[in-house]
């Protein structure tokens, strides 16, 4: 297994956040089986203000370019990321269209 970070903002609107957490309590199921289909075994989102913060646990058998091939071709997740991209907005240094962005691990603690 292998753990991921990474960031994105949302648009500094409190009523699109209320929306855009609203959105992610009630995940739709297409959406919640394209993560799990792509090996992602565990995924969490925190906020703190308009930043938030993903951590993903995969197995072996996951890989980005795999999960955006399968995004690419699933018209349930394109449409839902199109949706989100309206709460959405880049990080600054983001290539054009780019949401998530890989964060660098940079300390672990092992007890």
């Amino acid at each position: 297994m292998k753990t991921y970070a990474l960031a994105l903002d949302l648009k500094n609107d409190p009523v699109l956040i209320k929306e855009y957490e609203a959105y992610h309590k009630n995940i739709w199921p297409e959406i919640v089986a394209s993560i799990k289909d792509s090996g992602i075994q565990h995924m969490k989102i925190y906020r703190t203000g308009n930043r938030l913060f993903m951590q993903m646990t995969v197995g072996e058998d996951f890989s980005f370019e795999k999960k955006a091939a399968a995004d690419d071709s699933n018209p349930k997740v394109i449409e839902w990321e199109e949706l989100m991209w309206k709460y959405q907005q880049a990080l600054p240094g983001a290539a054009p269209g780019e949401k998530w962005i890989l964060m660098e691990e940079i300390f672990s603690l092992e007890a």
